[in-house]
Order: structure tokens, then sequence, then C-alpha cells
């Protein structure tokens, strides 16, 4: 058992914890490490401890992860709550190979009428999190995240998603013109969400190819953004209210897009 935070592989992890590697992502705890197995990720070492192994549920992850051959090592409790940042560690990381998330990976993912989020510029690991979550959940087909917009496979973000990331394509640091050029040159209505549109997100046809737009926490996108897009909306909001978290708001655009689309097969 490693006791000593100051063991090379423990560093090693913390720094992986910490953004440090380009390499290698960070994921903690029983759930995330669960979707992490079934995704078959090239996982390179597992830590754990004694009390986590005991677990009935903890020991069939184990004996799964078997089958992906990282390196096992285990860890005292002292050693794994110094590599994340959750309150209450489950007593297992697990380190993976970063996977592709360029443009190239992107496009071999892309179906017949897509329904691909666009992130620009979102700052808020869980926020993104959470709109990966809800992208998977409400049938899109693909996340693009712009430069600017925080890391996808970060431990902050990956928890947000909770398996998602390991399983919905992504083109991660994607230039936001480029990103326009690419949806026309490819027949993608792109949409983006606009305070001042007339056209609210219940009246847009969802049916075919769309892209929608949703940009940054703070003052989501900027007019030259909104209007390089082909459509803009608005979702209806009673007053005094004049905005929404932007995971909540992905959420009513991308449910209404699922209805749609639903209704059309």
């Amino acid at each position: 058992m490693i006791t000593s935070r100051q063991n090379p592989l423990v560093q090693h992890a913390r720094a992986v914890s910490r953004g440090a590697s380009k390499d290698s992502i960070f994921i903690e705890g029983l759930r995330l490490c669960e979707e992490a197995a079934r995704s078959r990720l090239a996982c390179t070492d597992a830590l754990y401890t004694e009390k986590f192994a005991a677990d009935e549920r903890a020991a069939r992850l184990l004996d799964a992860l078997r089958q992906l051959n990282p390196r096992f090592t285990l860890v005292s409790e002292q050693v794994l709550a110094s590599l994340g940042d959750t309150k209450t560690p489950q007593g297992i990381v697990l380190l993976a190979r970063r996977f592709e998330t360029d443009r190239a990976a992107f496009e071999k993912s892309l179906r017949p009428d897509p329904l691909v989020v666009v992130l620009h510029r979102i700052n808020n690991p869980a926020n993104a999190g959470a709109m990966l979550r809800v992208a998977e959940a409400a049938g899109a087909t693909g996340v693009v995240a712009t430069v600017g917009t925080t890391d996808l496979l970060s431990p902050r973000a990956l928890r947000g998603a909770m398996g998602s990331s390991f399983r919905l394509p992504l083109w991660t640091n994607a230039d936001f013109a480029e990103v326009i050029s690419w949806c026309d040159a490819r027949g993608i209505r792109t949409v983006s969400a606009d305070l001042a549109a007339t056209q609210t997100h219940t009246e847009l046809a969802w049916t075919g190819a769309r892209a929608v737009l949703m940009g940054a926490e703070a003052g989501g996108l900027g007019v030259e953004e909104i209007h390089a897009a082909a459509e803009r909306i608005r979702i209806p909001m009673q007053p005094p209210v004049e905005s929404l978290n932007v995971a909540v708001a992905l959420a009513v655009i991308l449910y209404e897009a699922a209805r749609q689309r639903a209704q059309a097969e």
C-alpha cells in the first residue's frame, strides 16, 4: 500500500487532476469510473483504497477494469484524499489516456440530420459538464467547444457530465468562425440564442440538420456572433426574469428539438 503523498505515481496523478498533463485525464468516484469502464477507455492506472475494494459494487468495477489492463495500486485513504478536489472521496481514481477530440475524429461520427451543440466560451466546468449531460439526454449527436471554453475533460467537467463525455462525439478548441463555415458547408443550419429574437424556440423547425450556439454564462454571444447564425431564437420568460442558467436554457431548447424530431419519425 502506498502511504506517501510524495510517491511518483501519486505525484503524477495529482498533476493530472490539476490539468498539468496533456496526455491523461483524471476520473474520480465509483459512478464515473463505472462509466469509464463501460466506455472501455484506455485506462493506465487505477488507484483505490482497501475500504473501497471491500464493497461488492466496487469489486465488480475492479473486475470490469481488469479487462482494460490498467496498473492497479492500493493507496491509503489519506493519499487518495490528497489527489482530487471532492469533499468526500469515494475510494477510487482512474487515470486514462486523453482520447481524440479534434475535427477529424468528430467528422467521422457525424450522422445524417445532426443536432450539434456549440459551446462558445463557456468557462464554468460544472456548467460545461451539465451541458454535455443535457446534450446526450436530449439526443444531440455531438458537441463542439470553441477556443476559450473550459476543458471538457477536466475533472470537474467530467463529474458534471457523468459519463456523457465518454460517449458523445466531441470537437474541442475549435475556432468559432471555422465552426460556422463548417456547418454552412454541410447544410447544418446554425441557431443562436438571442433575447431580442422575434422567433421563440418552439416556433423554429428542428427536424433538419441543426447546430445550436450557446454563449458564455455572463454575457452570452456577442452581437456579431448572434448574427453569424442562420437563425435566432429566444426562450419566453415571465418578467422580471431576463435570463436562465446556460445549462437550463440549453435543456429547454434541446427538449423542444427532441419533441419535434420524435414526432417527425
